[in-house]
C-alpha cells in the first residue's frame, strides 16, 4: 500500500508533482518531452501543430509553450463521455506558473467584505465541508477560433479546446457562508498562483456576481475524474463554473476576495467581452456600440467517430456517433443530416450524466458506393435553443456554435 500523506495524497502523487515542479524550476518554463515527432495540420491558416507530451499528459497538440496552450486531439472525444485527465486541454494566460506547490503550507484565503476571513488548507476543504461532484464541460471561450472567417486575432484553436470531467470539491457557497458576507457584498473575485512575467501585464483575475457564485453547482474543485487535478489543469484547486466558459474557471486558485462594487479589472473589462446583442456577433468591420462580459456557453454538437475527408466503405448501416452540450438546460435532441442539411433524422441520446455534461448520441445511416456525403449534426436544448446553420462572427472569435460539416466519400 502506498504511503498516505496528511493531505490525502499518495507518495507517488507527491513525487510526480515534485518532478514537474523540478522541471519548471530547472528550465524556467514548463518542460516538454518530445516523445513523438508527429504533427497535424488543422484546416485553417497556420494550423500546423506538433504533438508533444508534457508531464501527466499524453501527446497533445501544442499551440504555445509559454504560457502552455495544449489542444486535445479530436479523436479523444470518441473514447468516452469523460475526457481523460491526460488528454484534457490546457490553457494558461500568464507564463509565470509556480515551480513548486507545498501542500503543507498552501492555503486558500477568503477575504474582503466578510465578517470572518478564512485561511483554509487542502485538508480543511476535504474534511470540514461536504464533498460535491458535478459532471461539467470546460470549454475555452476561443474554442474553434481558427475557423473564424475573416480570421481574427488570438489563439487559433481547432475544436479541441474543451473537455468533460467529473469534478469533485466543495460548494463555493458553503465557503462564503462560513466567511459570513457583509450586507454590501456584490461580486466575488478569484485569483490563482500564476503571475505575469512583465511588470506591466495585469494579474489574471476573474469575478462573478454574488448570485452566480452562490449557485449549487459552482465548486472549488480538488479532484477531476476521481484523481487529484493534473498540475497543468490547476492543481491543487480550481474554480469550476458549469455552463460558463473556461475563462472563469480559475486554476491554482488561492485567493477569493468579496467586493462591494463591480469589478473592472483588465480581464473583465476590456478583455473577454462580446457585443451586447442577441447573438453576440457583428458583421466584419463593424464596431460594437456596447459590450458585456462573456458568460455562458452556446449549444454545440460534434461528430466524433468519423474524420473530415474520410473515404469509407459503403454499407447499409454505418454508425455515426457524437457529443452535444449546452450551458446547462440540457440536451433535448440531436439531429443528423448526411446531405448537407436538406434532410434531418433524429438520433438516439446516450446516458444522461447531468445538464452540464457532454451527452453522447448515435444513429445509423445508409451510405451508397461511389458517393460523396456531407455529415452534419444539430443539437437542440430543452428550452428550444439550437445550433446556428451558419457561423456568426465577432472580432474575438468567441461563441461559435455553428453546425459543423464533415465531408466523406464512399468507395465504388
Amino acid at each position: 500500500m502506498e504511503q498516505q500523506y496528511s493531505d490525502g495524497f499518495t507518495r507517488r502523487r507527491f513525487l510526480l508533482t515534485t518532478l514537474i515542479a523540478g522541471g519548471l524550476s530547472a528550465m524556467g518554463k514548463l518542460p516538454v518531452r518530445a516523445e513523438t515527432t508527429s504533427s497535424i495540420t488543422l484546416p485553417f491558416k497556420r494550423g500546423e501543430r506538433p504533438f508533444v507530451a508534457f508531464p501527466e499528459k499524453r501527446p497533445l497538440m501544442v499551440m504555445t509553450t509559454r504560457p502552455p496552450q495544449l489542444e486535445t486531439p479530436f479523436p479523444v472525444f470518441n473514447e468516452d463521455v469523460f475526457t481523460p485527465n491526460d488528454a484534457f486541454f490546457v490553457r494558461w494566460h500568464l507564463a509565470n506558473i509556480p515551480s513548486a506547490i507545498d501542500l503543507q503550507t498552501f492555503r486558500l484565503t477568503i477575504r474582503g467584505r466578510v465578517k470572518q476571513a478564512l485561511s483554509l488548507s487542502l485538508k480543511d476543504l476535504q474534511e470540514q465541508f461536504d464533498p460535491v461532484e458535478v459532471a461539467a464541460v470546460c470549454q475555452c471561450a476561443g474554442n474553434s477560433r481558427g475557423f473564424s472567417d475573416p480570421r481574427v486575432a488570438g489563439g487559433q484553436w481547432g475544436h479541441g479546446a474543451m473537455g468533460n470531467a467529473m469534478w469533485k470539491g466543495v460548494r463555493l457557497r458553503d465557503l462564503l457562508e462560513k466567511a459570513q458576507l457583509e450586507n454590501d457584498a456584490q461580486q466575488i473575485r478569484f485569483d490563482g498562483l500564476d503571475r505575469p512575467v512583465a511588470d506591466g501585464t495585469p494579474d489574471f483575475l476573474k469575478s462573478l456576481s454574488l448570485d452566480d457564485a452562490s449557485a449549487d453547482h459552482v465548486l472549488v474543485a480538488y479532484e477531476m475524474n476521481g484523481e487529484p487535478l493534473p498540475f497543468l489543469n490547476g492543481f491543487p484547486l480550481r474554480l469550476v463554473v458549469p455552463g460558463w466558459y473556461a475563462t472563469y474557471w480559475v486554476k491554482m486558485l488561492n485567493d477569493i476576495e468579496v467586493l462591494n462594487h463591480e469589478d473592472h479589472n483588465f480581464w473583465t473589462d476590456p478583455a473577454y467581452r462580446i457585443p451586447d446583442n442577441a447573438c453576440g456577433c457583428l458583421e466584419p468591420g463593424e464596431k460594437a456600440r456596447q459590450k458585456i462580459p462573456i458568460s455562458t456557453m452556446k449549444v454545440r454538437s460534434f461528430i466524433t467517430n468519423i474524420i473530415d475527408g474520410a473515404t469509407m466503405n459503403a454499407k447499409s448501416q454505418v454508425l455515426v456517433k457524437g457529443i452535444a452540450f449546452d450551458q446547462g438546460y440540457g440536451i433535448d435532441r440531436v439531429l443528423l443530416s448526411i446531405d448537407g442539411g436538406q434532410h434531418w433524422k433524429a438520433t438516439r441520446l446516450g446516458k444522461d450524466f447531468g445538464d452540464y455534461s457532454f451527452r453522447q448520441w448515435e444513429t445509423h445511416v445508409e451510405l451508397k458506393p461511389g458517393q460523396s456525403y456531407q455529415l452534419q449534426s444539430l443539437a437542440i436544448n430543452r428550452i428550444g435553443e439550437s445550433q446556428q446553420l451558419e457561423a456568426k462572427w465577432n472580432p474575438n472569435g468567441y461563441l461559435r456554435n455553428a453546425v459543423e460539416a464533415i465531408q466523406v466519400r464512399t468507395q465504388s
